[in-house]
């Protein structure tokens, strides 16, 4: 910057002491002020402060009209679990029938599964929800959303189809207006019940109005027409939720938002919904270079639905997910490059799926859900690296409510989820979790200083760890951000060649030869793959140094010196 400012060093004894082990442990929530309404691009709460939602999708909208899990676990069980993994709220889907046609919502439990042949899941759900079993399946659903609220549970209700069943394709009926099941006069009467129907109830926080709209009748005018009436109907019924609107094209398109605002009577609920996924682009992933494919696949999803939070409209990421075994070499290309973007926009998002199993898919009693977070039984984390990893984007980075006075940059690290950290000035960059991340500056030079200090970071020798210095002009401490994924920063080591930020085995941060920039497409960058985060967050440990103005006045120079020589 041109300039000195004040710096600070650890006090010596601290730079001796290691800091514990990283456990993982789901931060606590604060309690919310409900309903939520939006301020700009931000879901907040009545005291104006952000609440990010992080949701996970509970399915309830099959032929059973059955939340899932149920023959498995008690409903309390399943809902401690989901507070306990840090999510804070659950996207309950329902079909439209169970609104709208009478006989159906009126079956109970034992009499919907007895007609589907399900005896084996009427048995479980008698042993782990009996007090749900004779209940109509109206009254069913309500009961999951009232376990979830008094396990402090935030709930969006998702209508995902009409006839209850797997959703989707082109051609199943359910796609858009006018389609065989999809009746807009009857789902405008289903979403004015089911808002009425949970109107006072404080965890009922939002309704989407309608999973992926698609197929050979969606148009934009019909989208205008009815998305507006059905907002209308469902403030109307319900003026404290969220009304969440969904796009085009299976979600993925609200392009036509740009030109064209939505029309309401109401502000401050207005929500806008995009799903993205792997096979979203087919096969792109694991047939192509992964940072060419990221540059490319989130140019367009920011053409599509991005673009929305630079107008001030909050998107909400009600659907992503992954095969949770981690063998799909698609699946895991895509994510890396999405949690990179979810923490470099501090995304709201929704995960696909809770569900292990299911009482009954495309005609498959059990079928086992490899992208659930729960395993066949329901007992056990199906993978729990992956809720380890999810964690940190678990809480806001930034928003309403928070410190900005203290903004500054985190790195973090996309294919494990945590942010690069300091255990002492001594010690190696490391990467921990980022409650504990540094506070980072990233200048118009393209230095990397800690917040507040003379200390930048640079580049060593290939292979060897980063180290700090504060003579930062050279070469070796200007970090560009480079590949199509914008997410390798590079320099330049001792000797003169292009280096990159890498992890090694340990998980320190070292610098590497730059891999996988383009054409390769079975090289993997992920351990290259950083992203620099605007926060407010202030990280929960505290890294004092002495302050100090200039350094020749600091008693303990000349042991400053041989401190920063050791770099």
């Amino acid at each position: 910057m041109g300039r000195f400012i004040p710096f600070s060093v650890l006090p010596i004894l601290p730079l001796l002491i290691l800091f514990s082990p990283i456990i993982f442990v789901p931060q606590a929530k604060p309690v919310m002020a409900l309903p939520l309404s939006t301020n700009s691009r931000w879901v907040v709460d009545e005291s104006g402060q952000r609440v990010k939602l992080a949701c996970v999708n509970w399915v309830s909208h099959l032929e059973a009209v059955v939340a899932e899990g149920l023959s498995k676990q008690p409903v309390d069980v399943i809902s401690k679990k989901i507070a306990a993994m840090g999510f804070n709220c659950v996207r309950l889907t329902w079909p439209l029938f169970l609104a709208t046609n009478d006989s159906l919502a009126s079956l109970t439990v034992r009499q919907s599964f007895q007609k589907l042949g399900l005896l084996e899941a009427i048995a479980g759900i008698q042993t782990n929800n009996p007090s749900i079993i004779d209940l109509p399946l109206i009254k069913a659903y309500q009961a999951v959303v009232t376990n979830l609220g008094d396990n402090n549970v935030m709930v969006i209700l998702d209508n995902h189809v009409s006839k209850p069943g797997w959703c989707c394709s082109n051609f199943d009926g359910n796609g858009f207006f006018g389609d065989q099941y999809f009746n807009p006069d009857l789902w405008i009467k289903g979403l004015t019940k089911m808002a009425t129907m949970f109107n006072g109830v404080r965890y009922v926080v939002g309704m989407s109005l309608r999973n992926e709209l698609r197929g050979p009748k969606q148009n934009v005018n019909d989208w205008y027409r009815y998305m507006q009436l059905g907002a209308e109907a469902v403030h109307a019924a319900n003026p404290d939720v969220l009304v969440i609107l969904s796009g085009l094209s299976y979600d993925k398109d609200l392009s036509f938002i740009r030109n064209q605002p939505v029309k309401l009577t109401f502000t401050g609920k207005l929500v806008f919904e995009v799903h993205w996924y792997g096979f979203s682009d087919g096969q792109a992933w694991a047939n192509g270079n992964p940072n060419q494919v990221c540059g490319t696949v989130v140019d367009n999803m920011m053409r599509l639905s991005g673009f929305l939070l630079e107008k001030g409209w909050p998107l909400f990421v009600s659907e992503f997910g992954v095969d949770m075994r981690g063998i799909n070499v698609n699946d895991n290309r895509y994510l890396n490059c999405f949690f990179g973007v979810a923490a470099e926009l501090d995304l709201d998002w929704a995960l696909w799926t809770l569900v292990g199993s299911y009482y009954l898919r495309e005609g498959v009693i059990g079928l086992n859900e490899y992208y659930g977070l729960f395993n066949w039984n329901w007992c056990e984390i199906r993978n729990s690296s992956f809720l380890q990893r999810i964690s940190s984007l678990q809480s806001p980075f930034r928003g309403p409510g928070s410190s900005e006075s203290n903004t500054h940059k985190i790195i973090f690290h996309p294919s494990t989820g945590l942010c690069v950290l300091r255990k002492s000035l001594l010690d190696p960059l490391t990467l921990g979790p980022c409650t504990e991340s540094e506070e980072w500056s990233y200048t118009q030079q393209k230095t990397l200083s800690l917040k507040g200090t003379y200390f930048c970071l640079q580049a060593n020798r290939v292979g060897k760890p980063t180290k700090f210095g504060i003579i930062c002009t050279d070469s070796g401490s200007t970090w560009e951000i480079i590949s199509d994924s914008k997410m390798h920063l590079s320099s330049t080591a001792n000797n003169g060649t292009t280096v990159c930020l890498d992890v090694d085995s340990e998980n320190n941060i070292v610098t590497n030869t730059c891999n996988c920039l383009s054409k390769d497409k079975t090289c993997d960058p992920s351990s290259q793959w950083f992203k620099l985060v605007d926060s407010t967050r202030c990280s929960s440990t505290t890294k004092s140094f002495f302050q100090f103005n200039p350094i020749s006045e600091f008693p303990g120079k000349d042991f400053l010196w041989t401190l920063i020589g050791m770099f």
